[in-house]
């Protein structure tokens, strides 16, 4: 549907007609006027009326209505194709979602086509509305605008997502954590988060660069400079997801490699518990036996003696396991 359909002249908005095509034709005719149409997740034939009115190419229409492309940048006839894929991050799942705006920038007119949750084209608007005179460069000024809100929220997602990693690392790494199969899938969690994120900022490097140092059409040559301040803010994005992918892999090797230490642990703990239940047995073991001649089996002091053997035999058994460390605190 359409969620907005304005016409501006001179950076102002101005009363518009009441159909597309109509502010559309008005764009077109009057001198320092564009129109900006925004829609959200429109069905194929409400975008075939407006694709027929601005000739936009079949091939970039389709991609506009079914979404699910990468960030990308493509030259038309008619139009600039650019999609972006503003994020959402929500603290409490510690998940990241994806959505998109995909953009139309022609002479006279500029289209954006949203999917998904994320929404910072309302306050873009507002934004711009509120500075005429850089909405006075037209067309270009709406996409400048847009791309740098879009990665703007990329460098608070990821500091958010960093600060979340830092809380998972301490939660990790203390003494009495929560169980490691659980923290292990959770680092893995932010992993697959992390991969989703640098999926979505990486591939926009290209359509950001080629915006600011080369000549393309329907964009003014005076944006460039600011074209590479959002290319400046994306690269700080990238390094940032960079160092938190490394971050994370070195946390699941040392959580992993934690594991492994504890896990030797208690199997020596459960080797030195053996070995101290298997003492008494052995001796116990031979009292046990059948035989007509036995030492000390009319012994008055024998059970006892015996007993005495086993408990000392333990004794002994978990002084050196403790001593050696298997048994807690000390030893080596």
């Amino acid at each position: 549907m359409i969620v907005d359909c304005a016409l501006y002249r001179h950076g102002r908005r101005v009363p518009a007609p009441a159909d597309v095509p109509a502010v559309l034709a008005q764009a077109r005719v009057d001198e320092d006027t564009f129109c900006w149409i925004g829609l959200f997740e429109p069905s194929r034939e409400e975008f075939d009326d407006l694709t027929r009115g601005l000739g936009l190419h079949p091939l970039a229409a389709e991609d506009a209505v079914t979404a699910h492309q990468r960030p990308k940048l493509e030259v038309y006839d008619a139009a600039l194709f650019l999609v972006l894929k503003p994020v959402l991050y929500d603290d409490s799942t510690d998940t990241i979602t994806v959505s998109e705006i995909n953009t139309f920038v022609g002479d006279s007119f500029v289209v954006t086509v949203r999917h998904g949750e994320a929404n910072p084209l309302g306050r873009v608007r507002a934004r711009l509305e509120g500075q005429p005179e850089v909405l006075a460069h037209g067309p270009t000024a709406v996409v400048y605008a847009v791309c740098d809100a879009v990665v703007d929220n990329y460098l608070d997602v990821a500091d958010d997502f960093h600060t979340d990693l830092e809380e998972l690392e301490a939660e990790v790494f203390q003494p009495s954590g929560r169980d490691p199969g659980r923290s292990a899938g959770r680092i893995y969690d932010f992993k697959r988060q992390a991969l989703e994120f640098r999926r979505v900022t990486g591939p926009l490097a290209d359509p950001i660069a080629r915006l600011a140092g080369s000549a393309l059409p329907f964009v003014n040559e005076r944006a460039r400079p600011f074209f590479r301040d959002v290319g400046d803010h994306l690269m700080r994005v990238n390094e940032h997801l960079e160092t938190i992918d490394r971050l994370l892999s070195d946390i699941l090797a040392a959580h992993l490699a934690r594991v492994g230490v504890q896990q030797n642990d208690d199997m020596r703990k459960i080797s030195a518990y053996a070995a101290m239940a298997a003492a008494p047995t052995v001796i116990g073991s031979i009292y046990g036996m059948n035989f007509d001649h036995m030492p000390e089996l009319h012994w008055t002091l024998g059970y006892p003696a015996v007993l005495l053997v086993m408990a000392s035999v333990v004794l002994s058994l978990y002084v050196f396991f403790r001593r050696r460390g298997w048994l807690g605190s000390g030893g080596r």
